[in-house]
């Protein structure tokens, strides 16, 4: 019942992320059917390129063995090996070419339905799959009964046109038995290949039908629930809760930094509480005066408090203060629009220093 509720949440399709995971874990789609169309179509291509040879080989070394006896003496152990070896190699000969067929068709099937890779993870032994209890679900679960029923309806679709194949085949097969083996052989090969003909027909049709089964049960597997999404997207992105205190943590050192940085300033510009602007300037190494710190309400009496304690100038103007702080940034020159009037601030600051007068003005 859990599992029915928790499946019926799963309502949203599976993101790239967990697709990718999966894949790199070696959990692919794959159709059981492939392969075995393959070995057909391999058979098929034995039977009608390289079955006739074969076959002929074949039988009329078993005519001579069955029609000669004599010449094959069983009279000591040796001769019983030389026998059996003759006969092996025959038959060896004789299939080679379908099994090289079978074996090459085999691994086609696997490589064109999934890019071949080294999963370590699929062969790392798991005491979870020696679990009774998942091998009886996977047995007699709802997919276990959805395999058999679809292997029952093969073998009949399988055993149907086998039937009618060898119907129809039936009275080449009885002449043909009266003909001598070559010609028998070659009955027998033309009533495989038609055989062989009619069942790949049907298994095309069932693997490319199950190769498409098996691609939309894989997505309907990976679906994710609302909440699965949700935190797999903190995952990739961040925990929001983790990242605004990163941000925090941030501008706290920023402002440790700032505050630390304005012992050094120059002069510093107020409004005349709420805004404040500290600025420095050496003839020798700026070009314009830099914004070393700036800051508003609480910061802003921060800064100014700094200044008086270190003996910086502070200077209060209003509507300085307050348009130069909606666009001046840190460790920044000043605009150019506001060169003159900062300028006429640092005057007054050298000829304060000139003339050692007291450094607080107000303006």
């Amino acid at each position: 019942m859990s599992d029915s509720s928790d499946k019926d949440s799963k309502t949203e399709d599976a993101t790239e992320k967990k697709i990718q995971d999966t894949i790199e874990k070696g959990k692919l789609p794959s159709s059981r059917e492939a392969p075995i169309l393959a070995s057909f179509v391999a058979i098929l291509l034995f039977a009608v390129f390289f079955g006739r040879d074969s076959v002929v080989q074949l039988g009329m070394f078993l005519s001579m063995f069955l029609e000669k006896p004599e010449s094959w003496p069983l009279g000591t152990e040796r001769d019983v090996v030389e026998l059996y070896e003759v006969v092996l190699v025959q038959v060896v000969r004789a299939v080679s070419a379908m099994m090289i067929l079978l074996v090459t068709a085999g691994i086609a099937a696997s490589v064109l339905q999934n890019t071949p890779s080294v999963v370590f993870e699929r062969i790392r032994p798991q005491a979870s799959r020696l679990s009774l209890t998942k091998g009886w679900s996977r047995l007699f679960g709802k997919q276990g009964f959805a395999e058999f029923f679809k292997s029952v309806c093969k073998l009949g679709f399988v055993l149907a046109v086998l039937a009618f194949a060898v119907g129809e085949a039936r009275f080449r097969l009885l002449s043909g038995m009266i003909t001598n083996p070559v010609a028998f052989g070659e009955v027998i090969r033309e009533v495989i290949v038609q055989i062989l003909v009619s069942i790949t027909v049907v298994m095309t049709v069932i693997a490319i039908a199950d190769l498409f089964w098996s691609r939309f049960q894989w997505l309907e597997d990976l679906k994710m629930t609302k909440q699965e999404v949700k935190d797999e997207l903190k995952q990739s992105d961040g925990d929001p809760i983790i990242k605004a205190r990163m941000r925090s943590l941030a501008r706290d050192r920023a402002r440790k930094r700032m505050i630390g940085a304005v012992p050094r300033a120059t002069l510093v510009i107020a409004n005349p509480t709420h805004f404040a602007i500290a600025l420095r300037y050496d003839r020798d190494e700026d070009a314009a005066p830099v914004v070393i710190a700036k800051g508003q309400d609480l910061i802003a009496l921060k800064i100014r408090e700094i200044a008086e304690a270190n003996g910086i100038p502070v200077f209060e103007d209003v509507a300085l203060a307050r348009s130069m702080y909606k666009q001046v940034s840190i460790d920044s020159v000043i605009p150019a629009q506001f060169f003159q009037a900062v300028a006429e601030l640092v005057r007054i600051v050298y000829a304060n220093k000139a003339t050692s007068s007291p450094r607080r003005e107000t303006t």
